[in-house]
């Protein structure tokens, strides 16, 4: 795959007790390239997500009013996941062939334009037509977000091959700080300007920093690999992982088209403080995943851990959201916060992990390390996001129009707590296969057996 010399930062196979390296081995001061690949990814997944987060507030209220029912709704959010996730399995296939800075750069211009296109619906008639081309739009939107993602994850893991968890970790304070200006930035331009502003504006700002991203992020060049996503995701561990991932997408996407809605209907709150609400779960999340992905790094026998118990914990907090009806408890706004502050932390426990377990993973099972692998890692990953992100805020939206928010929060949370319970399971057979194993591969010899047997006379 090419020599760490001519690369400046090319992927090394991590030693086979999955212990980090020596703190000598990697220099801990960024080199020029690395912190250019830094910053070209903090601004994707800071624009992205803010741009994908101003919808929260508003949309699924100016959607009902342009003719589209809960369950339309949770379809439009989901179509997204769609696209994204048959494109970003086929982006990971071709990273090495498209190339991933082309990559991320084109799907970066992609979704600033499609954002301002997403500005433009308003004037679209009410119903089928409004309804078909929110559909539309949102699968372009998709498809730049799938390519742009799908690059960025793995020149991320090309450039720190022994720090990933820290950097994806990291950079999701990026991530979390979309999330938390998006919902009050959009819900004040929505109500000050009207429909069109929050959307052209924030386009805009994705527009300007692609040319500023050509120039930042360098050229990772590699050789394509012969290996499979088939062969990656077949793997028994692998697939247990891709289940987590989707569990943790399907409830976090559930949030998007039921939660502003029942919060202006149970609190009565204004549309430009709902977004004030959901503060909470991006602070939480943002904050705490730097923390989590340097202790997954250092310590990576700790990452099962932080997977079942963050499955477990984030399935509490969906029961608790409502919260569900069988407790009995009135829902409060400080209570409601409060779940959503647990919930941000729960899943960067599961979340952060994932990632590093899966490549470490392959490279047990003989995969090359390489940036093709990386491209089929990262885009398997992105996949099973969006799958989630389809089922959830689609079987989610059906749940809240028939059942209401409460039964289907409860609901929704058994994704979560059936992946935490799964993980545990396949983590405790793991250990205890691999300690039956070890005790058959080296008997004690004979002078333990004497000792042991002179300590039984005695």
């Amino acid at each position: 795959m090419g020599s760490r010399a001519a690369d400046g930062a090319g992927p090394e196979r991590p030693p086979e007790d999955g212990t980090p390296e020596a703190p000598g081995e990697e220099s801990r001061r960024l080199t020029r390239q690395q912190l250019f690949t830094m910053l070209a990814a903090a601004s994707i997944n800071f624009s992205s997500m803010i741009c994908y987060s101003i919808l929260g507030p508003f949309f699924p209220a100016e959607a009902e009013k342009k003719g589209a029912s809960n369950t339309v709704v949770g379809l439009i959010f989901g179509c997204f996941a769609v696209v994204n996730f048959l494109t970003s399995l086929i982006f990971g296939n071709y990273l090495t062939k498209i190339g991933a800075k082309f990559m991320f750069v084109a799907g970066m211009f992609v979704s600033g334009c499609v954002t301002i296109l997403f500005g433009m619906l308003d004037k679209v008639p009410n119903g089928p037509m409004f309804i078909g081309m929110c559909f539309l739009v949102r699968a372009m939107d998709a498809i730049g977000f799938a390519a742009a993602m799908t690059a960025s994850f793995s020149i991320l893991a090309k450039a720190f091959p022994n720090s990933i968890a820290t950097v994806l970790g990291s950079l999701e304070i990026f991530t979390g700080l979309g999330l938390v200006l998006g919902p009050p930035l959009g819900g004040f331009l929505y109500q000050s300007f009207g429909y069109e502003v929050p959307f052209i504006t924030l386009g805009c700002v994705v527009l300007v920093l692609v040319p500023v991203n050509m120039c930042l992020l360098p050229k990772y060049d590699a050789i394509p690999s012969k290996e499979s996503f088939w062969k990656l995701f077949l793997l028994p561990k692998v697939l247990l992982l891709c289940f987590t991932i989707f569990s943790l997408s399907a409830c976090l996407g559930f949030l998007d088209p039921t939660m502003s809605l029942f919060i202006l209907k149970k609190f009565k709150l204004p549309a430009g403080y709902v977004g004030l609400v959901f503060l909470g779960l991006a602070l939480s999340y943002s904050l705490s995943s730097p923390l989590l992905g340097l202790l997954s790094d250092k310590m990576p026998h700790l990452r099962k851990w932080l997977l079942v118990s963050g499955g477990l914990i984030t399935a509490l907090c969906f029961f608790l959201l409502g919260p569900a009806p069988v407790l009995h408890i009135e829902s409060q706004l400080w209570m409601f916060v409060l779940v959503l502050l647990f919930l941000g932390f729960s899943l960067g426990m599961s979340a952060i992990p994932v990632f590093p377990e899966i490549l470490q993973c392959a490279y047990e099972n003989g995969f090359e390390e390489g940036l093709s692998l990386l491209g089929l890692v990262s885009g398997l990953f992105n996949a099973m996001w969006s799958l989630g992100a389809f089922i959830g805020p689609t079987l989610g939206g059906f749940q809240n129009e028939k059942l209401g928010f409460e039964w289907a929060s409860a609901i929704q949370g058994g994704w979560a707590l059936l992946s935490g319970l799964v993980t545990g399971i396949f983590y405790i057979a793991e250990a205890t296969r691999k300690s039956s194993s070890s005790s058959l591969q080296n008997p004690p010899s004979d002078n333990e057996e004497r000792t042991h047997l002179l300590g039984s006379e005695t």
